[in-house]
């Protein structure tokens, strides 16, 4: 076929190549999209979230991260070396360099470290821990400047309802912020070593594992207690938290700073099991069955209880009263004595054999 005879076949397949690109250009050209909503102007914050945030920049630079250490040894070069062992939160008590926190955020570790929030990391010394209210105080070598000490407010005239404010490293993620209110007062928990706590603020602010020895702070932005513990099956924030009442950690944490450790002061006495109560039915308070020698109960002439030759046992006194108030156990007796110096005067009410009797005696220095 001539050249010429091929021009018409070119043709027709050219616009039939140009057809169909037509229809696939149709096919895959897209329209423009639409253009973004205009943003609504949302107006000045309202006051009380204006006042969260100056709170949490005002309040955070004094709030820590808290790093356990461990020691372990290398298994091959035998070397022993600090490792992490788990976190937690503590805060700036002084320009000094004093960090509290829970006793139990250090309890069994070798050392801690210190994180401000510039980030700037110390290591820290135990100073002195005080495991019937789960605290402890820290010690970091810091520039006084990086130590914003937290404002101390006041746990005795709280009221259930009001807003409060949780900082802390809740899984390690430092600087959180959660507010609530204050759920109730004066609840009881059990501390790591099984004593009683009482006082205890409830509070629905979130506390999760890594909120332990941060600040409960009021709407004033001061510290009204150290979140402690929850209260959940999971391990998680269920909505009931507690914190240790501020009151009784500023009357711990001096003492600690000063003296490493609360240094009890003694009657002087041993208290019978409250199997004794029961069995004789005696009534509430703390039965004495021995009065150590030269103790202030010996020589305030408090008597002990004691076998007769017989067999039979003969009555002695029973604390029940420290100062006016009632006591139930020897629970109650410590604590109340733990607000006490070596050298104050207690007036104890005593019952024995049906009778009551007030004696005063001074308080000596503990052994322990």
């Amino acid at each position: 076929m001539k050249l010429p005879a091929l021009r018409p076949l070119l043709l027709v397949a050219a616009a039939a190549l140009a057809a169909s690109l037509a229809v696939v250009g149709t096919a895959t050209s897209r329209t423009d999209p639409p253009a973004p909503r205009a943003v609504t102007p949302r107006g000045p914050l309202a006051a009380d979230e204006q006042s969260t945030i100056d709170l949490f920049r005002r309040l955070s630079p004094s709030v820590v991260h808290i790093t356990t250490l461990a020691a372990q040894r290398d298994m091959f070069s035998m070397n022993v070396q600090q490792v992490p062992r788990g976190t937690g939160t503590g805060f700036v008590w002084d320009t000094a360099g004093h960090i509290v926190t829970n006793f139990h955020v250090i309890q069994g570790g070798s050392g801690a470290r210190v994180t401000l929030a510039d980030q700037s990391t110390f290591d820290a010394k135990v100073v002195g821990a005080f495991p019937d209210r789960d605290l402890a105080v820290l010690k970091i070598e810091a520039p006084a400047a990086k130590l914003p000490p937290i404002p101390v407010g006041s746990s005795r005239d709280l009221v259930v309802g009001q807003r409060v404010l949780a900082i802390g490293n809740p899984f390690g993620l430092d600087q959180t912020l959660t507010t609530g209110v204050v759920s109730a007062l004066n609840r009881e928990i059990e501390s790591f070593n099984n004593r009683s706590i009482r006082g205890v603020v409830q509070t629905d602010a979130a506390i999760n594992p890594g909120n332990s020895g941060g600040p409960l702070l009021d709407s004033a932005g001061r510290l009204i207690g150290v979140n402690t513990q929850i209260a959940s099956p999971s391990g998680a924030s269920a909505g009931i938290g507690f914190a240790i009442p501020v009151d009784e950690v500023n009357r711990v944490v001096p003492r600690l700073i000063r003296d490493g450790r609360i240094s009890r002061p003694a009657l002087g006495v041993t208290a019978g099991p409250p199997g004794l109560t029961r069995a004789l039915q005696l009534p509430p308070g703390v039965a004495i069955i021995e009065a150590a020698k030269g103790s202030p109960a010996a020589k305030a002439g408090l008597q002990a209880f004691r076998r007769a030759r017989d067999g039979g046992i003969l009555m002695g006194d029973v604390v029940t009263e420290v100062d006016g108030q009632a006591v139930a156990d020897l629970d109650d007796v410590l604590t109340l004595l733990e607000q006490k110096q070596a050298g104050d005067s207690v007036t104890l009410t005593l019952w024995n054999s049906g009778k009551l009797r007030k004696q005063r005696l001074e308080l000596a220095a503990s052994a322990s």
